[in-house]
């Protein structure tokens, strides 16, 4: 079995299309397992305009709750990216999780910063552990792709690399 790891800000509508581009062409290699490396695109404190790590301490928390990840990953996109959900306020994100998760005790975690060490890790295995710049990046089997800032992948790029990987 490959390993594919997928670095992602749930925040970055390129994200969303690569995570697209990932489901779609992922069931023509079978022998592909899926590690989700979530990061923010713009990590504290790089000034910018809205902070993901909300978004990626709700992953960790779904993940302690083993939840349907998948589900999870479009909930998230979905109030990130289209929703216009406030993705800095706890309760507010916690609510898209309605029918899947507990959001009065999602929201309780995520204010009591039970996964802030999870958050900064994940920046750092992407940053400082596999040179990520742009989301989404992949990586497998010693090899990159890497998004363009302000374009994203192709998915035709993502299906050569799994090929090629």
């Amino acid at each position: 079995m490959r390993k594919l790891e997928m670095f992602f800000d749930y925040s970055c509508p390129y994200c969303l299309t690569g995570h697209e581009y990932l489901l779609e062409v992922l069931p023509k290699f079978p022998d592909i397992e899926v590690i989700w490396r979530p990061c923010e695109a713009h990590p504290r404190p790089e000034e910018y305009e809205r902070y993901s790590d909300l978004c990626v301490a709700g992953l960790f928390y779904a993940i302690d709750k083993n939840v349907d990840i998948m589900d999870f990953h479009m909930r998230m996109y979905n109030a990130a990216c289209k929703d216009g959900i406030d993705i800095e306020n706890a309760k507010a994100l916690s609510e898209a999780f309605r029918g899947l998760l507990d959001p009065e005790d999602m929201a309780k975690a995520l204010e009591s910063r039970k996964y802030e060490q999870a958050v900064l890790d994940a920046n750092d295995y992407a940053y400082e552990s596999n040179d990520v710049w742009f989301v989404p990046a992949f990586r497998m089997n010693g090899k990159k792709l890497n998004a363009e800032g302000g374009i994203g992948i192709s998915k035709s790029g993502l299906e050569e690399y799994l090929k090629n990987s």
